[in-house]
């Protein structure tokens, strides 16, 4: 079996939209079906190109303030099914469960927030759930599933996909998988770090 993958659909959910257009707009001309919440979901559509939005997908809108969006089985189903596992197959026909084979997503600004000397609500808000689950999720499933965890991996991804036709080999995924998984492990740290610290230090913790 192959482990050249070629990318079908898509789930991108981002932050920051810097750098994003191309790598739409490369996706759109290789046909890949495009799901998206929110002001991601806005961006792509005001480039004039078509994007699912994930409720569709989930029959749920965001809720809680935005707190939950993707958390929901037939996105992660979509992220996590083996293709090569004939129960998940199954399963995935049975539920009516999308195939997700690339996702794209950055994670709040939380340090950024912290730095801003914001109220600690403001900062609790910045910690990352549906991102951080989704980067893990498709991180761990590299052997079917692309992650691009950070806007820094964008021009590389661009690269891939356009030296590739649209497709990815299984050693750049286990390499996108890799340098998400320090992203989200920096990420973790710098929550831990904070949360450890007396209230009256925290604001001297961050760097840049």
């Amino acid at each position: 079996m192959t482990t050249t993958k070629k990318i079908q659909s898509a789930l991108i959910s981002v932050f920051d939209k810097n750098g994003l257009e191309p790598i739409v707009k490369k996706l759109h001309e290789n046909n890949v079906v495009i799901y998206s919440t929110g002001g991601t979901e806005t961006f792509i559509k005001d480039l004039g190109i078509p994007v699912v939005p994930v409720e569709e997908v989930t029959s749920y809108p965001s809720i809680l303030g935005g707190r939950v969006k993707t958390l929901h089985p037939k996105i992660f189903g979509g992220i996590l099914n083996r293709q090569d596992h004939e129960g998940d197959v199954q399963q995935m026909q049975e539920y009516a469960i999308p195939q997700i084979d690339l996702v794209i997503v950055d994670l709040y600004p939380f340090e950024k927030t912290v730095a801003s000397k914001a109220p600690e609500a403001d900062i609790i808000e910045k910690i990352d759930i549906g991102g951080i689950s989704l980067i893990r999720a498709a991180a761990k499933n590299f052997k079917d599933t692309v992650i691009v965890a950070s806007v820094d991996e964008y021009e590389l991804f661009l690269n891939m996909i356009t030296e590739g036709n649209g497709a990815t080999t299984l050693e750049q995924r286990r390499l996108l998988a890799t340098r998400a998984f320090h992203v989200s492990s920096n990420y973790d740290s710098a929550i831990f770090t904070l949360r450890r610290k007396p209230a009256s230090k925290r604001i001297f913790l961050w760097k840049f």
